[in-house]
């Protein structure tokens, strides 16, 4: 018989693991909320052409692209930004701005499977639309830096590095790069720290070409711009009298000041190597890098004030931010801060003979819908056997429903762990399991001061 497997670079989440991803979701979302932002979501069946027309028809190599059975050119999305561009220009003229919203979303890309990077992953975005200042850029880099410090991951763990294609523009273009050849050289630059010298001078000549330009000396030219790692040191390079330049060097003291004020400037790296590969960002760029483990980017994001018109809605300004699980999830095994999560009931419980299961499960139903987690054992039997179903179970406490308990009109709570009893009236039964399960079991040899709800650190 075949033994059927889970396709390449898609993954499969068995109940453990899938109470990690569940965390990782939780803290995305918690932290999303306390910084304003709504969720949102979109079709994982997107047209074809909502990302050619963004990123261009190279792209479809990398998709997951078919015709549908109404011929239309559809794709697994890659990832949501053109999505929320759609939704956004739909609605442009009645939304309430800033747009500030964020989203969790299954992508998909057909490429070469490698560690950190899978055909099937999730992705967490957050942007912020309608805000043309550096304020918003700060705002996302912040949520971009609290979103990986609610995991437990400190300073010197991780670091943003911040660049700025607008100035790469307004640099190149000094040395006399004609603006439409400006994308060309930056991609070039994206591959600065991986390329070899000569593929990079081999691509710097194609990106020149039909111009004056020499690559050797606009790619001496960018080594030495890429050499500034602080922003006085960008500002001295760059030098005065451009207005242009001035102005915009303006912008980056504004969003400094604005990350310190945050108490986050130690968390900034000034990197002009990141230009993000994209051509559709527009200003300043980042990416939140792991200084630990393997050294991968843990998340990438900018500024990308050209797509919503690009795809059919007003001039809006936008800037955002995209964050993997997988990688993420990577770093967190590395430095030991996933939690031990175990799915358990909160109580298990024991019937002591068929004729005592309908008034059990009586309770097991009103507990259920009182919202406390209850499991029980779908067959009688020995005692110490339905005890060792229980322990399995994970529960901490069982609840025993024999003949005698039934007769007095309680139930027996048993602690799993310290094998101890206590008898609980049914008639209080939730009130009394509700404390029980953030306490524990009243103590029955209190220390002074106890206020017998557990917890005291009382010996029993």
């Amino acid at each position: 018989m075949t033994q059927f497997k889970s396709l390449p670079g898609f993954r499969e989440f068995y109940p453990e693991d899938k109470a990690v991803q569940n965390h990782i979701f939780d803290i995305w979302r918690r932290t999303s909320r306390r910084f304003g932002f709504r969720e949102w979501d979109a079709p994982v069946l997107e047209e074809l052409e909502l990302f050619t027309e963004k990123s261009g028809e190279e792209i479809v190599s990398q998709l997951f692209n078919f015709v549908d059975k109404g011929e239309r050119a559809v794709t697994l999305r890659p990832e949501m930004t053109p999505s929320l561009a759609r939704m956004v220009a739909a609605r442009a003229g009645s939304m309430r701005r800033p747009i500030k919203w964020f989203a969790i979303g299954d992508n998909f890309r057909y490429e070469k499977q490698q560690k950190g990077r899978l055909r099937s992953f999730v992705q967490y975005n957050a942007d912020l639309l309608g805000e043309p200042g550096p304020s918003a850029d700060a705002e996302i880099i912040a949520l971009c830096v609290e979103s990986l410090r609610a995991f437990g991951l400190r300073e010197g763990e991780f670091c943003i590095r911040l660049s700025d294609r607008n100035l790469w523009f307004l640099f190149l273009e000094s040395r006399g790069v004609p603006a439409d050849k400006v994308p060309a050289i930056l991609s070039v630059v994206d591959k600065l720290e991986r390329d070899k010298p000569e593929d990079l001078l081999k691509n710097a000549a194609g990106a020149l070409a039909g111009t004056d330009c020499d690559p050797v000396a606009i790619l001496d030219a960018v080594r030495g711009f890429v050499a500034c790692d602080s922003f006085d040191k960008v500002r001295a390079f760059l030098g005065a009298g451009n207005a242009a330049v001035e102005a915009r060097l303006k912008d980056w003291s504004e969003l400094l000041g604005i990350l310190s004020a945050m108490n986050l400037g130690d968390f900034i790296r000034v990197d002009m190597t990141i230009v993000r590969g994209l051509a559709y960002y527009t200003g300043f760029v980042f990416e939140a890098f792991q200084l630990v483990g393997q050294g991968r980017a843990l998340a990438g994001g900018g500024r990308y004030d050209n797509l919503v018109k690009k795809l059919g809605g007003p001039d809006m300004p936008a800037v955002g931010f995209g964050m993997g699980d997988v990688v993420l999830r990577n770093l967190l095994d590395d430095l030991k801060l996933i939690p031990a999560y175990h799915d358990a009931p909160d109580f298990y419980a024991i019937v002591i003979g068929e004729e005592n299961r309908a008034e059990a499960l009586k309770d097991v139903a009103a507990l259920r819908t009182a919202g406390i987690c209850v499991e029980y054992a779908f067959k009688d039997g020995k005692f110490g056997k339905l005890i060792q179903t229980a322990e399995q179970s994970g529960a901490r406490h069982a609840l025993v429903y024999g003949g005698d308990e039934l007769a007095a009109g309680v139930v027996k709570v048993r602690d799993m762990k310290e094998r101890r009893e206590v008898a609980v009236p049914r008639a209080h039964l939730i009130e009394a399991l509700r404390l029980i399960a953030e306490h524990g079991l009243p103590c029955d040899q209190p220390k002074p001061g106890c206020d017998r709800q557990g917890g005291c650190g009382c010996s029993h």
